[in-house]
């Protein structure tokens, strides 16, 4: 299946099935001398995982421990490809068999069906979540990349549900169980999560990544722009439907003499770009919003047909997410800081 891989010069690939022997990713590209152990990747992974404490979240419980095949010697990166694999252990494909025979709507059964002449009923195999499992890994090993740049990347849930964050205090983020930084929204959208749950529903959210510290000058004219990756790298999360960089939308709705950032001897008075100009970083924090869709798996009966193109009901049983926030916070930073790295080298190498 071609398109597992991304980037250039830090090229990452994934491999792997949500219910097969495990999943993993082979970084091609990492400069060697980098110091890697299997510690430093137990936080992030612990941050994708499912809490036993929340009812929104699946109740399948992986370990998640990544095992480095190569790529490592005498604790640092050797210049050679980095294999990494995460061995599934809570397989339970038996609340897929309905879906021998059927597809469910929202999710890639159909397309992937209509394409390959068939597809893996046990929770979705490649396009399944579990999946960027392997790339918060790969994030990691992305960030010591970038660690001497002393870049900030940070993810945090805006919208949830319909409830939108209005006092944003980023140092609360952490504390926040659906990773929202305003305390009284964060109670609503855990409130309205629960209530979801008990209705066999899903919501979707927004979530905003801001890059603080990037230098000036990362990014390539004129299709590999630095927008252009992050872009696309957002994007190839399944339950993405919308990226903005900056003003986003709202730029269309803006005078150039509104929207344009003007410059002083300290720096860019306003920051509508969104901290990209020409495809290049410009300085200024990089700020993102990732509109996210509701989890296509639900309890609730609804229509759909069975491979034949008959006319069928569906009511799915599964373990599953009530929404993609806040698990997905640390798989969305995992890609920006891949973009990072990649361009980071192209930088290094002109």
């Amino acid at each position: 299946m071609a398109g597992s891989s991304f980037g250039r010069l830090f090229r990452v690939t994934t491999f792997g099935e949500s219910h097969g022997r495990g999943i993993g990713a082979v970084i091609d590209g990492c400069p060697p001398g980098i110091r890697l152990s299997l510690e430093d990747f137990v936080p992030e992974m612990s941050r994708r995982r499912s809490s036993n404490r929340q009812a929104h979240t699946t109740p399948r419980r992986e370990r998640d421990r990544v095992d480095i095949l190569s790529g490592v010697f005498e604790g640092k990166t050797t210049g050679t490809p980095l294999a990494l694999f995460i061995t599934n252990h809570d397989v339970n494909s038996r609340p897929y068999e309905i879906l021998r025979h059927l597809v469910r709507p929202g999710h890639g059964d159909y397309t992937y069906f209509k394409k390959y002449g068939h597809f893996d009923f046990r929770g979705g195999g490649r396009y399944s979540a579990r999946e960027t499992a392997a790339r918060v890994a790969a994030g990691v090993v992305a960030h010591k990349v970038i660690e001497p740049l002393d870049m900030k990347v940070v993810a945090y849930t805006i919208e949830l549900g319909g409830i939108r964050a209005e006092t944003p205090e980023l140092e609360t983020i952490r504390k926040s169980p659906v990773g929202c930084p305003d305390p009284a929204a964060s109670k609503r959208m855990l409130e309205i999560l629960s209530q979801a749950a008990k209705e066999g529903d899903s919501l979707g959210g927004i979530a905003e990544i801001r890059i603080r510290g990037c230098p000036p000058g990362l990014g390539e004219p004129v299709f590999d722009k630095l927008d252009a990756d992050l872009a696309k790298a957002l994007f190839s999360i399944g339950t993405v439907k919308g990226v903005e960089i900056g003003a986003g939308f709202e730029a269309a709705r803006l005078r150039g003499s509104q929207n344009n950032d003007p410059l002083t001897p300290e720096g860019f008075r306003t920051n509508h770009a969104g901290g990209i100009l020409g495809g290049l970083s410009n300085g200024d924090d990089i700020v993102i919003r990732v509109a996210m869709k509701p989890i296509p798996s639900i309890k609730i009966e609804q229509e759909t047909v069975d491979r034949e193109g008959n006319p069928s009901k569906i009511k799915l049983t599964g373990r599953h997410d009530v929404c993609a926030l806040p698990r997905v916070l640390p798989v969305l930073e995992a890609m920006v800081k891949i973009v990072l790295a990649d361009h980071h080298l192209r930088n290094r190498a002109v």
